[in-house]
């Protein structure tokens, strides 16, 4: 069975930092992309971050590039979004999620349940 578990998010002022960790079980991690998405209320849901099953290609949102790194740990399971310089308006649910071919579209096969992110100003 497919799980994907977000965890660290949180309310932080504007300025800090969080740190997101998504641990994933029951496919073969190291074979797929794994993405960050984030829905904020009333809003669709967008992308902000992924990358490629070893690492080596890696995309950013324009909104969060320079702020935002995006990392995993293959013998771990698990992919990271190290948020710094956070804004009120990243404000949202994070969702971490799972595609075999890299994308940066709502096209991943495998989604977390989410993790709030609420940042004060």
């Amino acid at each position: 069975q497919v799980q994907l578990v977000e965890s660290g998010g949180g309310l932080v002022q504007a300025g800090g930092s969080l740190r997101l960790s998504c641990g994933a079980a029951g496919f073969d991690f190291n074979r797929y992309a794994m993405g960050w998405f984030r829905q904020a209320p009333g809003k669709e849901r967008e992308f902000v971050a992924t990358i490629s099953g070893v690492g080596i290609t890696i995309k950013y949102a324009d909104s969060v590039k320079g702020r935002f790194t995006i990392s995993r740990d293959n013998a771990k399971n698990t992919v990271y979004l190290q948020m710094n310089s956070l804004k009120p308006e990243d404000t949202a649910v994070y969702y971490c999620a799972a595609a075999q071919i890299l994308t940066l579209r709502n096209e991943y096969g495998y989604w977390g349940q989410g993790t709030q992110v609420t940042v004060s100003s």
